[in-house]
C-alpha cells in the first residue's frame, strides 16, 4: 500500500512562519511535521510514502536524504541516540513526485 501526502501547497495561511521555511518543515517538539505525517503512514501498514512536493521545497527532499557524514560525525562524537536518530529518517520509504 502506498500513501499520498499533498505538500506542494504555498503555507500562506502560516505566513510569515513560512518565508523561508515550508510549512511542512514547521518544528512540534523535536522534528519536522512531515516526518510525523510519514511515520504515521508507515505505522498504518503504506510500504512506501509519495510525496507530492513543489521544485521551491528542497527542504523537504533534503530531510529524507543520505546524511552519512552527518551520522558518521555524530558517531565519533559519541552522539549515538542523534545519529540513530538521523539514520531512522533515512530508512523511511520516502519517494517524491512533482
Amino acid at each position: 500500500m502506498k500513501a499520498l501526502i499533498p505538500a506542494a501547497g504555498m503555507g500562506t495561511r502560516f505566513l510569515p512562519a513560512t518565508i523561508a521555511v515550508p510549512k511542512e518543515m514547521l518544528p512540534i517538539v523535536n522534528k519536522p511535521v512531515i516526518q510525523y505525517i510519514v511515520e504515521e503512514g508507515c505505522g498504518s501498514g503504506a510500504d512506501e510514502v509519495i510525496i507530492i512536493n513543489s521544485h521551491d521545497k528542497p527542504a523537504i527532499e533534503a530531510h529524507f536524504s543520505q546524511h552519512d557524514a552527518l551520522a558518521q560525525t555524530l558517531e565519533s562524537k559519541g552522539k549515538h541516540d542523534l545519529a540513530a536518530s538521523v539514520q531512522e529518517v533515512e530508512a523511511l520509504p520516502v519517494t517524491f513526485a512533482y
